[in-house]
């Protein structure tokens, strides 16, 4: 295209003519467009005269009729005569979607080849090369877009290469798309599709300018693996890392914390700012340097008065500081509020008690070291007076100890505020704002927030009864009714955020690790004085701490309480309402963790009823255990009992040899046995209240049995299964069966649910279980015999191969001359069900004898295998269930 044709007319601004009258419009359609069906059809739905023409030369000097000339390529001589002639020019594109919108043809005085900018106004900056602008301005226009010089109210789109700037800064205030050049290139290589449209997410999306997009970006005095962090999140956004010395760094990002002076960079015109510059245009895609810059926050610290700073001076700063201090201020004596470190020890490492007006020192962080002790005393030290410390230490050792509990109670509220107030809450407000541009969704906010608010509530209340007995200290004040007159409210608060914490910090950290715009917030926020430097993760662990300490605080307080004051007792019993708080904890827990472990164990059952998961149930124990009986799948079959609170799930164990086996199909070609990937096959879901009693088979340490009521055929059943597993106490096993049949029937004897019995009494016989490995290779060997004879069986097998087993296959126990055919195949199938023990025994019988040929000597060989002989019968005859409902 000549790009130099015309350009100061090209670029300038659109106007509109007059609709002439349809008696002097004509089409006219240029060169390849007359052959075009598409196009000649939407020429000839305006109901005007549509010319054609190779070159429309013949009609460019016709100034009689208005002429909308059609062309297929905007570019070259063609164009270029049409163009210099001031005629309406128009793709093929563009005609159709006149056509389409029913709204006449457009009365643009520019060449128009496709409308998918309609209605884009768009503004540039950044871009020095003049004839890639004149290029950018061509196309936007002839794809029906418009062009402002400044940025202002109707501008849509800010074109640009790199971030920062005036407009930059417009366009981020005001929510406008940001894109690169390259997406005018974009939409100008789909302008023959009549149907693409510019200004859509899908578009626009993979030419959006990233937060640092452009900038060369330096870190000063973060420690590595926060430098390192930060470079990667840097080129994640677009960033390129730099040093202090390359020319082109754009900015110094600093750690104030650590830094004590400012860096001086090779370039003069770079930014020096604070790490909260970059991690605001993270999170807000753009931040102005102005207001972070690191020389203004050094200027402040050294205008501060020393007593209001202490919290925003770098790291270095405040320990140097608690270090003089440290050394001149002597350790707390047994009768100040924190009393030396037995007094820490007390608490354990569920807080450390503190009066320095900090709220985080109420409880211990990840990272604090063993000097904490020194620290704290240097704070008191720093923020107390003689006098204050002489009246302190005039005060009981019970009021001591109260002010430990009431520091750490506010120090605790003020985390939980912190929580609120930075965290929750503009997150929340974001999502009312604007929902699709908030960092969280509701569903992830509610994951994180929603069992939190119920403890920030029960815990302002107590403070404000605290500040109340702080207020006017008396010690006949009942410390302990605080805990009892809130103790339905902690029981109702704790237990879900305790159990559903490890939910709750999954939920945060894949949120924190998908969304850099929220990691971006959390970073934030985290750097503020508020947070202490520690993460929401570490200040939302606070209240799982909590519980703990205040046991042992008011352990504490009971200790110095005379027996004759009335708060003794209602100290004592609210350490029982303290420790029922937390024993609701440990069951809701339980409980919590048996209904997740309900899915996974319906997940692992082949056909299990879908009834299995509801919210009433939970999941108890399991146990692996081998059936004595036929009663359920099959003597010496593994079964796995899955015990529920109202339920007992029998399920078959399946092997992995008998599913990994290869079966011959029907139709001649070995093909793999189906597998399946659920370790168990559902058997029966029995009731718990359908079992009458469990049978403690005495003459057996693993054997029990479980006798159901009464079916269809009212008839009582028997259930005898054998305990795998050595480890498990058949006994403790047992009485939990019991347990949770007595809690199921509402019953509080739970040992009456069961008798003790021999096996003999039962007809039960516990001397022959197989369940050795010998005895599962001899059944998983019955059933491959089963599937091969399913395979080859002569009423399923074709002719021929049946003639050819017939001819081929002689006995394995002598010759078959003097055999008929039904006595062959009777033979064959009795060898293949021959065991490995029969075998041994016929030899060790035989003595040196060898096998005959004749069928006499077959015949005594062949002895029915031990499975289908009649089984031994017991001395006692078996306990009917009628005498077994009556033990």
């Amino acid at each position: 295209m000549d790009h130099s044709v015309n350009d100061k007319s090209r670029c300038e601004a659109m106007s509109i003519s007059p609709p002439p009258t349809p008696e002097n419009v004509r089409i006219c359609l240029v060169g390849a467009v007359a052959h075009d069906t598409v196009t000649l059809a939407a020429a000839q739905s305006f109901k005007l005269p549509v010319v054609t023409s190779e070159t429309g030369g013949e009609f460019v000097s016709d100034t009689s009729h208005v002429t909308y000339f059609v062309l297929s390529d905007f570019d070259g001589p063609v164009y270029d005569t049409i163009y210099r002639s001031k005629h309406r020019i128009l793709g093929p594109p563009a005609l159709q979607q006149a056509a389409r919108s029913g709204d006449g043809l457009f009365h643009n005085n520019r060449p128009i080849y496709n409308n998918c900018m309609r209605g884009v106004i768009t503004c540039f900056t950044g871009i020095r090369k003049k004839d890639e602008l004149t290029q950018l301005v061509h196309l936007i226009h002839s794809m029906g877009g418009s062009i402002r010089k400044d940025m202002m109210t109707k501008v849509t789109h800010l074109i640009c290469n790199s971030t920062g700037g005036e407009k930059y800064q417009y366009a981020m205030t005001f929510r406008l798309a940001v894109v690169r050049p390259s997406w005018v290139e974009d939409a100008w290589s789909k302008r023959h599709d009549p149907n693409f449209t510019a200004n859509v997410d899908e578009v626009l999306r993979p030419h959006r300018l990233k937060a640092f997009e452009g900038q060369k970006v330096c870190f000063f005095g973060f420690p590595p693996d926060e430098h390192q962090h930060m470079v990667d999140v840097l080129k994640e956004n677009g960033g390129i890392p730099a040093d202090l010395e390359d020319p082109q760094c754009s900015h110094v990002v600093v750690d104030e914390h650590v830094v004590t002076s400012k860096p001086e960079p090779k370039n003069t015109k770079t930014h020096i700012v604070k790490a909260d510059w970059f991690w605001y245009t993270i999170q807000n895609g753009y931040a102005d340097e102005g207001r972070y810059l690191f020389g203004d926050y050094l200027d402040s610290i050294a205008n501060t008065p020393g007593a209001d700073r202490r919290d925003s001076l770098p790291i270095s700063f405040n320990k140097r500081k608690r270090k003089r201090l440290s050394h001149r201020t002597p350790a707390g004596g047994e009768g100040t509020p924190l009393g030396a470190g037995k007094r820490r020890s007390s608490v354990s490492d569920a807080g450390l008690l503190s009066v320095s007006g900090s709220f985080l020192d109420c409880t211990t962080s990840p990272d604090q070291n063993k000097h904490e002790g020194s620290k704290k005393n240097a704070i008191i030290a720093e923020t107390a007076d003689a006098s204050i410390d002489q009246t302190i230490k005039s005060q009981s050792m019970r009021h001591n100890h109260f002010m430990d509990f009431y520091h750490t109670e506010s120090n605790y509220v003020g985390i939980l505020d912190t929580i609120v107030n930075l965290f929750k809450d503009p997150l929340e407000e974001m999502i009312e704002k604007d929902t699709e541009n908030a960092l969280l969704n509701k569903s992830e906010l509610k994951s994180i927030f929603s069992n939190f608010l119920p403890i920030h509530d029960v815990h302002k209340r107590m403070l404000n009864r605290l500040k109340e007995i702080h207020a006017n200290w008396a010690e006949e004040h009942l410390i302990g009714q605080i805990i009892i007159d809130n103790r339905d409210e902690l029981i109702k608060a704790y237990p879900p955020y305790v159990n559903f914490f490890e939910k709750m910090k999954e939920t945060l950290l894949q949120c924190d690790a998908a969304n850099p715009r929220f990691h971006a917030f959390l970073k934030i926020n985290q750097a503020k004085p508020e947070c202490g430097r520690q993460t929401l993760q570490d200040l939302m662990i606070r209240p799982v701490q909590r519980l703990p300490s205040i046991s042992l605080l008011l352990n504490d307080i009971l200790k110095h309480t005379g027996k004759g004051n009335p708060d003794h007792r209602k100290l004592d019993e609210a350490l029982k309402a303290i420790k029922e708080v937390m024993t609701h904890i440990n069951e809701d827990k339980r409980k919590t963790e048996g209904q997740l472990a309900m899915f996974d164990i319906f997940n692992d059952i082949d056909n299990c009823p879908p009834h299995l998961v509801s919210s009433h149930r939970h999941f108890v124990s399991r146990c692996e255990v081998t059936e004595l009986t036929d009663s359920l799948s099959g003597r010496g079959d593994s079964l796995m009992l899955f015990l529920f609170s109202d339920t007992l799930e029998v399920c078959k164990k399946r092997s992995r040899a008998f599913n990994n086996a290869k079966s011959p199909s029907t139709n001649g070609l070995n093909t793999t046995r189906c597998q399946t990937s659920k370790p168990y096959k559902h058997i029966k879901l029995m009731p718990l209240s359908s079992l009458r009693l469990v049978v403690n088979i005495q003459d057996s340490p693993r054997a029990f049995a479980l006798n159901c009521r009464a079916t269809v055929d009212n008839k009582d059943r028997l259930h005898s299964f054998s305990i795998c597993d050595e480890e498990m106490d058949k006994i403790v096993y047992l009485r939990s069966l019991c347990k949770q049949l007595a809690e199921n029937a509402c019953k509080a004897d739970a040992e009456k649910f069961m008798v003790n019995c021999e096996s003999e009494e039962l007809g039960i016989d516990v001397t022959d279980i197989n369940v050795g490995t010998l005895s599962k290779a001899f059944k998983f060997a019955t059933r491959t015999r089963m599937r091969v004879g399913r395979a080859f069986s002569f009423n399923k097998t074709p002719s021929k191969l049946k003639r050819a087993v017939t001819t081929m296959m002689t006995s394995p126990f002598g010759s078959t001359q003097s055999l008929t055919p039904a006595s062959q195949l009777a033979q064959m199938k009795l060898a293949s069900c021959t065991n490995l023990n029969e075998v041994g025994e016929e030899s060790s019988e035989s003595g040196d004898s060898k096998a005959s040929t004749s069928p006499s000597a077959a015949s005594e060989i062949l002895v029915a295998p031990m499975s289908v002989q009649p089984t031994r019968k017991n001395k006692h005859p078996p306990m009917s269930m009628a005498a077994l409902r009556r033990l």
